[in-house]
């Protein structure tokens, strides 16, 4: 391998296929393999650039006529909780919230399992085995870690070790040199008046600005998409677009 080829990345294209978002539209992607030897900077410009993580690979959509998915970023000391964030973050205040190393769990898996049954049954994860999943959280060339929320006994008398605390939501995430970017996040599907999915990244802008860092990244906003509407919620936000991040104020 020449000292070009480590430091500038190889990319390549996927044949087309259905898109998963978008009804009758196909969707292709370019990639690139996040080896051990290409730069730090490099993996971390990348993902700042619009490109997002899955384990070893970085890939972007690169869609014949179709530019629906575009990159989202939260500013993230210009965000403003709306009146219904602030009652679902003191309605999720009996969580207990860790940070802890990208290492795969059975518990984990196991509700991983259970929320993709639920709300993705038909998609490219459902026939993730264990090994699977824990490619997806150990495999990663970046600064990776879980955060994990587990629900803390009704009576503040009662008293139990972590452990024995049930898990009820988790998502892996990458630090990035200006944010943290959520990769993938999963929940107990039956919590639903707890809306865990808003409260993940609710707590990861707090979380953000407690470590002084400006952005967090959410992945693609699609508009059209029903999946990925909730993006639109959180403002201000900044988009990626041809001339470069672009703010927006409303949805």
């Amino acid at each position: 391998m020449t000292e070009q080829s480590r430091r500038f990345p190889e990319f390549y294209v996927t044949a087309p296929q259905p898109c998963p978002y978008l009804s009758g539209r196909l969707e292709r992607k370019i990639f690139t393999h996040l080896t051990p030897d290409k730069p730090r900077s490099m993996v971390d410009n990348l993902l700042k650039g619009g490109f997002r993580r899955s384990q070893n690979i970085a890939y972007m959509p690169y869609c014949d006529g179709c530019q629906a998915c575009v990159s989202v970023r939260l500013v993230v000391d210009a965000f403003q909780p709306t009146r219904s964030m602030r009652r679902l973050a003191r309605r999720n205040g009996d969580l207990l919230t860790r940070r802890v190393s990208a290492m795969a769990t059975s518990e984990q898996y196991a509700l991983f399992r259970d929320y993709i049954a639920a709300r993705h049954s038909e998609g490219g994860m459902a026939d993730m085995s264990v090994f699977d999943y824990s490619m997806m959280v150990e495999d990663s060339a970046v600064d990776t870690f879980i955060t994990e929320y587990r629900q803390r006994p009704v009576s503040h008398l009662l008293s139990s070790a972590v452990g024995d605390l049930p898990l009820v939501a988790g998502v892996l995430c990458d630090r990035l040199s200006d944010g943290i970017s959520l990769v993938y996040s999963f929940y107990d599907p039956e919590l639903i008046d707890r809306s865990l999915g808003t409260y993940i990244i609710l707590d990861h802008i707090a979380y953000a600005k407690a470590m002084r860092l400006p952005y967090v990244y959410l992945g693609y906003w699609i508009e059209g998409s029903r999946k990925m509407a909730y993006k639109a919620r959180f403002m201000p936000q900044e988009r990626l677009t041809r001339h470069g991040w672009v703010s927006v104020n409303a949805p």
